[in-house]
């Protein structure tokens, strides 16, 4: 055929097939394919291939294809830099991508840090440590093995307190008591560089000096056994809740005690001294609180030295008392953390009001040990969970043996908390939780090392 005539030809089918349906026109294609030989086939290939199969990341714009890659999964992203050495760069050289991703598993990211290679190095850790969260293999087990009684009390960093009326100090890594000190005996502790404060069973509270070990202030007035302590010392204050159901406030330099704080019908096993973050119509940012808790109860305090002063708020999960509180209480200065028979409740400090209760399966027998903004450490009688708060489901967990129970919950603790709040491959280290053992010992879980 002529070329002119062809041309013509070809116009009119191309007309023609233009005025076709769907279907007419698959039809028609299925025909001519059925006509064509192997030149036509190889060409009507290499057609399609460019069409088809085009490489996008190739051919977009750089922020464009960025923007894409958000929307895949991880391990489709692992996957598409196996494609080709093109796709691998672009892929990796795309930081807000890896963050992204590390932040769905619950890691911190840095923004100052823009190395895209850096952040997919930190997914494929983050999501090695989840895997052995979920396989149990993220801890390891030790015990610190050197009181002759009873251990009642621990506090983080790491130091504990037992009837053999000793306090000591322990490194958790080696497992040696670094050193102790003869003291009262303690139902609860709180201690810095300098000093430790003791609330005691004899209704006492003492202040003791590290480096000496002896006791250098004696703080006298309750009539029950002191189970919780705090203080401030830029405050110079000291708040402490006892069997008596009082809670006092004490000068921290002279043990004079300023106040008496009544109101509890039950011992008060928890006191916190804190600033507050936020605002309400009862408290300013910047305002020291003095929260406080019994069996039934949570009473928000000012720091006031006014007699009969009268509590801010008192909060509760049940009116009648049919569900009691454990003694878990935490407070950050903007939300408030307690755990009960009913599962762990979170108040909004500002407003007062319960943002969220996670309920558990076994919530009687499950207990809070810290709260984070992602993550959270509880226990039962049987192993330690690890529980992701956006979605709350338990992320991995770990046997636990039968520690001594402790009712008021003094004899046991979370480590290093920081990682509550975001894994960001270097908090994930040091000790997650301990507690006092029926021999005397102390039973560490610690996160194991180059996860």
């Amino acid at each position: 055929m002529e070329r002119e005539a062809f041309e013509r030809w070809l116009e009119s089918v191309s007309t023609t097939f233009l005025t076709l349906s769907d279907q007419q026109r698959n039809q028609a294609l299925d025909q001519l394919i059925s006509l064509s030989g192997a030149a036509q086939l190889r060409h009507l290939s290499n057609g399609l291939e460019t069409l088809l199969k085009r490489d996008f990341l190739r051919l977009l714009p750089l922020e464009l294809a960025f923007y894409l890659l958000r929307w895949l999964d991880p391990q489709t992203l692992l996957t598409c830099c196996l494609v080709c050495k093109q796709w691998n760069k672009v892929i990796t050289s795309c930081t807000e991508v890896w963050q992204s991703v590390c932040r769905e598993l619950g890691w911190r990211t840095d923004e100052s840090i823009q190395d895209a290679l850096h952040w997919k190095g930190v997914y494929l850790k983050a999501k090695l440590r989840m895997m052995q969260l979920k396989d149990q293999e993220a801890f390891e087990t030790s015990s610190l093995i050197g009181h002759s009684a009873r251990v009642y009390a621990l506090t983080i960093r790491m130091a504990s307190w037992s009837d053999d009326l000793s306090a000591k100090l322990w490194d958790v890594r080696t497992g040696q008591c670094i050193y102790g000190i003869q003291t009262h005996t303690c139902a609860t502790v709180k201690f810095d560089e300098q000093k430790l404060v003791t609330g005691s069973f004899d209704n006492t509270i003492a202040c003791w000096e590290w480096s000496t070990g002896a006791r250098i202030q004696q703080f006298r007035g309750h009539t029950g056994a002191v189970f919780s302590v705090d203080y401030n010392d830029e405050l110079d204050k000291l708040v402490s809740g006892s069997a008596d159901f009082s809670v006092k406030i004490w000068s921290l330099s002279t043990g004079i005690c300023l106040n008496t704080l009544t109101g509890h019908t039950e011992w008060v096993t928890k006191v916190i001294l804190q600033k507050s973050e936020v605002e309400s119509v009862v408290h300013s940012p910047g305002d020291y609180i003095l929260l406080s808790a019994d069996k039934y109860e949570i009473k928000v305090w000012p720091l006031s030295r006014e007699i009969n002063c009268k509590c801010l708020k008192t909060l509760a999960v049940s009116e009648d008392r049919s569900i009691s509180l454990q003694p878990r209480l935490q407070f950050d200065g903007r939300y408030i953390i307690c755990s009960s028979d009913l599962g762990v409740y979170q108040w909004d400090f500002a407003s007062f009001e319960i943002l969220r209760v996670i309920k558990t399966q076994d919530p009687a027998n499950l207990s809070l040990l810290s709260f984070g903004e992602v993550f959270a450490l509880l226990f039962d009688n049987h192993f330690l969970y690890v529980m992701d708060l956006r979605t709350e489901a338990i992320s991995g967990r770990w046997p636990l043996p039968a520690y001594r129970k402790s009712k008021r919950g003094s004899s046991f603790l979370a480590g290093v908390t920081s990682w509550l709040n975001g894994l960001d491959g270097g908090n994930d280290s040091g000790l997650v939780f301990a507690t006092s053992m029926p021999d005397h010992s102390i039973h560490l879980v610690l996160w194991k090392e180059n996860g």
